[in-house]
């Protein structure tokens, strides 16, 4: 079993019980769920920003602890301020240190699109990311059938949010395309070893069709690099513990943008 595999089985228990704390009913009351997500399309191709998906990460499996002093809402403004045209939070909490508290204090931060970087395994999950704030859920294709990512794309769109399908290979790729997708992520880590190549990317944009919003995720650490993919035809970039390494996040990106 790999750690993909162990995040699953954990992800079914954490939304059962979930389930039973809080009810569908309550989850339609929250204070964001009648809000108009932001446009992902629209902020991505936005002349003034960069492209740059910035990533707020407390830990990862593979790394460990990455940052566990950060916080969020400074974090995410300077991220803001600094070109991003949209923000992850990572809301898993035993493997990735997020919490639910982390997207509403980014959402109560911040006036650009949100992304709930989460393993989606339930329509309940969807619904929870409209009730905090997210506009762009994350759909993982390894972890997926064809049929959930059609669903789950339509009841996401259905409540107005942006869709996000991340692939590692091309068998994920040409298995996955539905017309309920915005973006396709090419994730140049393997989430079955943790192992990253960048390469991942190129091999994969001409496949992608231009329809989607392609977005290259996972590393990305050197500035001339964002060039190089939006070359070869890619819109966006997540970029996630390159920033949250260092002791400021904040100063990380607004460097990395001024080198780009």
């Amino acid at each position: 079993m790999n750690i993909l595999d162990k995040i699953v089985l954990r992800k079914k228990e954490e939304v059962a019980h979930a389930k039973q704390l809080v009810s569908v009913q309550d989850l339609e009351k929250g204070e964001h769920f009648n809000r108009t997500p932001y446009s992902f399309k629209e902020f991505l191709l936005a002349e003034n920003r960069t492209g740059i998906i910035a990533e707020f990460k407390r830990r990862s499996p593979s790394k460990g602890l990455i940052n566990g002093i950060a916080d969020v809402a400074e974090v995410t403004q300077a991220y803001n301020k600094a070109g991003a045209s949209a923000i992850s939070v990572l809301t898993d909490v035993d493997f990735f240190g997020g919490k639910t508290d982390d997207l509403l204090a980014a959402r109560a931060a911040n006036t650009i699109p949100i992304l709930r970087k989460d393993f989606m395994i339930d329509e309940y999950q969807i619904l929870e990311a409209k009730a905090w704030g997210a506009d762009i859920i994350l759909l993982i294709a390894s972890i997926l059938t064809p049929k959930q990512i059609h669903d789950f794309g339509k009841f996401a769109k259905d409540l107005g949010l942006n869709v996000l399908l991340e692939v590692h290979d091309l068998e994920e790729l040409e298995r996955s395309f539905s017309p309920n997708l915005d973006a396709i992520g090419v994730n140049n880590r393997n989430l079955g070893d943790f192992t990253v190549n960048i390469q991942t990317s190129f091999d994969l944009v001409e496949k992608i069709p231009n329809e989607f919003l392609k977005i290259s995720e996972s590393a990305i650490s050197d500035p001339a690099i964002i060039n190089t993919l939006k070359t070869a035809g890619f819109n966006g970039f997540l970029i996630g513990e390159n920033f949250m390494k260092t002791d400021n996040p904040g100063a990380a990106i607004a460097d990395f943008v001024a080198k780009m």
